[in-house]
């Protein structure tokens, strides 16, 4: 194999354009009957070739890109010289999550769309090249812990252990502080675990790199739901500084007639059921979830590409995607919306549902929609769906399940006196530093912003780190 990595690794990028490297995945109509990961990595081979497409730029604009600021062109290159423990280590520098983001971040939005090369070509695959070196490294069990400095005597308190908080926590413990994180649920990861389908991001990738952080030192306490097992005032007791990353696990509803009906889920419950508990293996585990014959999801983003795809492989016969807008306004990206229609998700574009309709003894059978057409851009730059008179009509379905968002839990706020929200029930930080209006208290991800991506959520996580090490030294010092 070195041979070979030696031969690729000699293409120069001025050469005849390499193209893009495919990852190789599950046949289409296989993954529609299990929940294995779709996409398979690439092969050092294809690593060591995809790494060449990087010119190497004097000014690479891809960094400005990455919310958690890697030094991308170093690893790519170390990548292409077929150093790939190294590449991985060089990634861990900024990142402690890389096997995660290299899965799931939208690179094609952020570091991909700035690259010099994807100009004239498609851009260099950063995030399946950082999926890459990550996965290389934990598979040959080669990762190494960095040396961590003398201990500061600071403590430091995380709530919620999503990207946000294991960012902050990783952060904080190379600095030499004393991290603890309390999670509410009874496993770590927050959106990591319950959010995202095992099918795009392996529950035992999340747990590695759980564990790499608690490798570092960091203590990990589950079952710890903060605003009942302790306020954030009995926290700032024991701890010289608090983050905040409890996410936006709030559901959101359409509000319209039938959402109380048996068969109507949020999408968390969804795909809480699935991911966490386990219910697409149900009986060997114990939480059931419904067998149903039509799903309708509502919604065009990530999560209800998710809540589709599980419900295929659920066993469902019908699945729909039921969306206001065209394709073109979906926010979901790309590749996870031609991956829904390669297992057979029918799209129902420019629709919205007006209500659901139940049986006698109370569960839902059908759904009443009523078609759009675009109209000017509204406030998110996107065209407004206008219903069009007399379009109704009426859609059998069994399940439907609302993926419209979430908004913030409003448990740690409303036991929190002197924390600050928004209107929608969002923490009020400081978009620099996370400090939130209580002294000693930061907050970042989707509890401050609302449900976004999970590497804004850790970028969040390392701007608040910074400030929180400058906030605990000079605690206490007379600065």
């Amino acid at each position: 194999m070195s041979e070979n990595i030696e031969k690729v690794s000699d293409i120069k990028a001025k050469k005849p354009k390499i193209p893009r490297q495919a990852m190789p995945q599950q046949d289409h109509i296989e993954r529609r009957s299990n929940f294995n990961e779709v996409p398979l990595g690439y092969t050092p081979e294809m690593a060591v070739l995809e790494a060449s497409r990087c010119i190497m730029c004097k000014k690479p604009k891809c960094i400005e890109g990455c919310p958690v600021e890697i030094d991308i062109p170093a690893f790519i290159k170390l990548i292409k010289e077929g150093q790939f423990e190294a590449s991985a280590r060089k990634i861990k520098e900024q990142n402690a999550l890389p096997a995660i983001c290299g899965r799931v971040c939208p690179q094609e939005e952020q570091c991909e769309i700035k690259c010099v090369v994807g100009i004239k070509q498609e851009p260099v695959a950063i995030g399946r090249l950082e999926r890459f070196a990550a996965d290389y490294e934990r598979e040959k069990g080669k990762i190494l812990l960095p040396d961590l400095p003398a201990p500061t005597g600071k403590k430091i308190a995380v709530v919620g252990s999503g990207p946000a908080g294991l960012t902050v926590a990783g952060e904080l413990r190379l600095r030499g502080h004393e991290v603890t994180i309390f999670e509410a649920l009874h496993k770590p990861g927050g959106v990591l675990i319950y959010g995202i389908p095992e099918f795009r991001l392996p529950k035992a990738i999340v747990m590695a790199e759980v564990d790499y952080v608690q490798q570092l030192g960091v203590k990990l306490v589950c079952n710890a739901v903060i605003g009942r097992y302790a306020t954030v005032d009995d926290l700032l007791v024991d701890f010289d500084a608090v983050f905040l990353g409890t996410g936006a696990g709030l559901p959101y509803f359409m509000k319209i007639p039938g959402e109380n009906l048996n068969g109507v889920y949020s999408a968390n419950e969804y795909l809480t059921r699935s991911n966490l508990m386990k219910a697409y293996r149900f009986p060997e585990y114990d939480t059931p979830i419904a067998k149903s014959k039509k799903v309708a999801v509502l919604g065009g983003g990530n999560v209800a590409m998710d809540s589709a795809r599980t419900a295929v492989r659920l066993g469902a016969e019908k699945v729909y995607i039921v969306y206001r807008r065209s394709k073109k306004e979906m926010p979901a990206r790309i590749e996870e919306v031609e991956r829904a229609e390669e297992e057979g998700v029918e799209f129902h574009l420019l629709e919205n549902p007006l209500e659901i309709l139940g049986d006698k003894d109370g569960w839902v059978r059908a759904m009443t929609n009523i078609r759009n057409e675009l109209g000017e851009p509204d406030a998110s730059g996107r065209r407004r769906p206008v219903p069009i008179p007399g379009s109704e009509y009426e859609m059998e379905v069994d399940t439907v399940v609302v993926a419209i968002g979430n908004g913030a839990n409003p448990l740690v706020p409303a036991t929190t006196p002197g924390l600050d929200t928004n209107k929608w029930g969002n923490i009020i930080a400081d978009k620099e530093t996370g400090a939130t209006s209580k002294p000693g208290v930061y907050a970042g991800g989707d509890i401050v912003i609302g449900a976004a991506t999970v590497i804004l959520a850790m970028g969040a996580g390392k701007q608040a780190a910074r400030a929180m090490h400058k906030y605990v030294m000079e605690k206490g010092s007379g600065l």
